[in-house]
């Protein structure tokens, strides 16, 4: 009995980890058009492989909320219900559905770097388009404007996190046994 309490307990801990660790990924960031480029993605990444998932889409939803209500989590210490019904917006929510499809397919099939980057390739690629549609319906902008200014001066970074991600995943599952 104890040690499921003790189980429950690490898991609780380990998403609000994977919240704060989102938090801050949003803060690092480099303003850039309509959609300033952060690494909150890295950490959506990283916590969806880590944690699976059920535990990363709470940690993902805990973080959205928190913006949501007004608590300067989003990127540049902002918050509140414009944000998220703003044109960025849809990415934020993107990032529950980048968190599903990654912990999926990575419970699935592993950890491997490979695996790993497919996951986040195909969940970041649900991301933009969540993202991206929102843009369109809020901006009232076609869909190649939108894709022209939100997906492609992010697709060699967004890369680059996937890489990065990959990498730190697979060896932290190593030491790490979520």
């Amino acid at each position: 009995m104890e040690s499921k309490s003790k189980t429950r307990l690490l898991k609780i801990v380990y998403t609000a980890m994977f919240v704060a660790i989102i938090i801050v990924c949003a803060q690092i960031q480099i303003p850039f058009g309509q959609v300033p480029f952060t690494l909150q993605t890295l950490g959506v990444f990283i916590a969806a492989a880590m944690l699976g998932w059920k535990l990363s889409t709470i940690a993902v939803f805990v973080y959205a909320l928190a913006g949501f209500i007004g608590l300067p989590v989003f990127a540049g210490f902002t918050g509140g219900v414009g944000i998220v019904f703003g044109p960025t917006g849809g990415y934020i929510v993107g990032f529950l559905f980048t968190a599903v499809i990654i912990g999926i397919i990575t419970e699935k099939f592993g950890k491997k770097i490979r695996t790993l980057a497919i996951s986040m390739i195909v969940g970041m690629a649900a991301c933009y388009l969540f993202g991206t549609v929102w843009f369109v319906f809020v901006m009232k902008t076609d869909i190649l404007s939108a894709i022209l200014m939100c997906v492609v001066p992010y697709l060699v970074a967004d890369g680059l996190k996937i890489a990065l991600a990959s990498v730190l995943v697979n060896r932290l599952d190593k030491v790490i046994k979520l």
